[in-house]
């Protein structure tokens, strides 16, 4: 990693770190909470750095923000280097993996990566070509006769020109001169193949053959709900979101994939149907022309920060 990438990195952590110590320790007055979102309004690097330190809060709760500053704090070489230092939450062992693997660490240190809101194609030395959907990682290594794509995280697109292995979390993708998309999750990632024939390998299931046209979703345990899918429909790596009569919840939660900072809505507006082409590249356009066409306001709080609201229909 670049040395003052590095640094910029250890700095924003112990910054993000004493904002939740602060909150934890039921010390954010008014003028506090004015500060910190100042904070995080300064740069879309700072509020995605904060929305990943509260969601690494919220799945370890019972290990206060202050516990885990101090242990940084304490001179232990080995464990600083494990943790790059990226979040000075990270209080003991079971924490130690999670916070190197979802903080941006792993992003910086990644050969190919993207930010939120960001899609980036690579030509790659035998011929193929990758593309990284937003907030994206992957390594990339060329064997004697393989190419190897390891994906740490996002979603990326392969159009391959020879034998070629993708490895994920879930286990591992082989083809020869395939074209390919992956998505990653928590639980399980979803395959779909565009062109050719693909092999797909569980870490714990029996291996399952995909054809062009077909897509299905890959777990540790196995390859479950495949099923068909028009390859000729475009999508994010023609830089477009084409959705039909799809619930706003669900549209507004694949938009935030996109977008830095907060996009936040009521469950009333859950259900109110969208249907649409939009451009990903201007998502302020998109939430605006939401609210040309739906019952619903925008409402700015700062760049990175947005709230949706109901809006009274004339009677």
């Amino acid at each position: 990693m670049n040395a003052g990438v590095d640094r910029h990195a250890r700095r924003l952590a112990r910054e993000a770190a004493q904002w939740l110590a602060l909150q934890d320790a039921g010390e954010m007055d008014a003028d506090a909470e004015r500060r910190l979102q100042g904070w995080r309004a300064r740069s879309a690097a700072h509020e995605a750095l904060w929305q990943r330190a509260e969601q690494l809060r919220r799945r370890f709760a019972q290990v206060p923000a202050p516990v885990g500053l101090s242990c940084l704090d304490r001179p232990d070489p080995q464990r600083r280097k494990l943790l790059g230092q990226t979040l000075t939450l990270a209080a003991c062992a079971p924490l130690a993996w999670l916070t190197y693997r979802e903080l941006p660490v792993e992003r910086w240190r990644a050969d190919l990566a993207t930010a939120i809101g960001e899609r980036r194609g690579l030509a790659l030395a035998d011929g193929s070509r990758l593309q990284l959907n937003t907030d994206s990682a992957v390594n990339i290594r060329y064997g004697a006769s393989l190419l190897e794509v390891d994906m740490l995280q996002g979603e990326m697109a392969l159009d391959g020109r020879g034998p070629l292995r993708v490895s994920t979390r879930h286990g591992h993708l082989d083809a020869d001169g395939a074209s390919l998309c992956v998505r990653d999750g928590d639980e399980r990632c979803l395959v779909s193949v565009q062109r050719g024939e693909l092999r797909v390998q569980p870490r714990l299931g029996r291996e399952r053959r995909l054809v062009a046209g077909e897509r299905a979703w890959l777990s540790t345990a196995g390859v479950e709900n495949v099923h068909a899918f028009d390859t000729h429909l475009p999508g994010w790596q023609q830089g477009v979101l084409i959705v039909e009569n799809q619930p706003l919840g669900q549209f507004l939660r694949e938009l935030q994939r996109y977008r830095p900072g907060l996009l936040r809505w009521p469950a009333s507006l859950e259900r109110l149907a969208v249907t649409g082409t939009f451009t990903l590249d201007d998502t302020d356009r998109i939430l605006a022309l939401l609210a040309a066409s739906l019952p619903l306001r925008v409402q700015y709080r700062t760049r990175y920060w947005v709230t949706l609201s109901a809006r009274a229909q004339p009677a």
